[in-house]
């Protein structure tokens, strides 16, 4: 069984702002309802369903992802390992395909670690998101791509919800 290498350049942080209150964005990630709209809808074919969604430390979670262009299904599922609202979630991170015991996505990263933060600025939230750790540069850049693309979707449910 290879082992995933423990090097900064393996693990991926993102820092985005968002024009929301900390407890509104930290409620986007703990609410599945509010999850459903932008987690994994950074391809806007795919088709989300929590099939699992208990948010709290020893929780766990199971998101099945339809993606019609590409004929496939992909299941994250994992567990939360720490969850203090509204600052921080902490969670296990493993893709797997067809079904949920299926083949890893991500055979060099089979498990990784999510550590989302929430800090106060102002009238807005800085979200701080550290994943770790690859095993590869390319599975890390696929998931930077991918949470980029979350986090814009994120950006856009929070405007809309302003408006409102």
């Amino acid at each position: 069984m290879a082992t995933a290498k423990q090097t900064p350049e393996f693990t991926l942080q993102i820092r985005r702002t968002f024009a929301a209150p900390r407890e509104k964005v930290f409620a986007a990630w703990a609410q599945r309802e509010q999850l459903e709209r932008w987690m994994c809808k950074d391809v806007s074919s795919h088709s989300i369903i929590h099939h699992q969604q208990d948010i709290r430390t020893g929780g766990r979670y199971m998101i099945e992802i339809r993606d019609p262009v590409q004929n496939g299904v992909y299941w994250g599922q994992g567990v939360y390992l720490e969850v203090k609202p509204p600052e921080k979630i902490v969670f296990t991170w493993r893709w797997t395909n067809a079904t949920p015991n299926g083949a890893q996505l991500h055979p060099e990263s089979p498990e990784t670690q999510v550590t989302v933060e929430f800090f106060v600025r102002g009238d807005s939230t800085e979200v701080v998101l550290t994943h770790a750790t690859f095993g590869s540069a390319k599975d890390r850049d696929e998931h930077n791509q991918g949470w980029n693309g979350c986090f814009d979707v994120l950006a856009t449910v929070l405007a809309a919800s302003r408006m409102q």
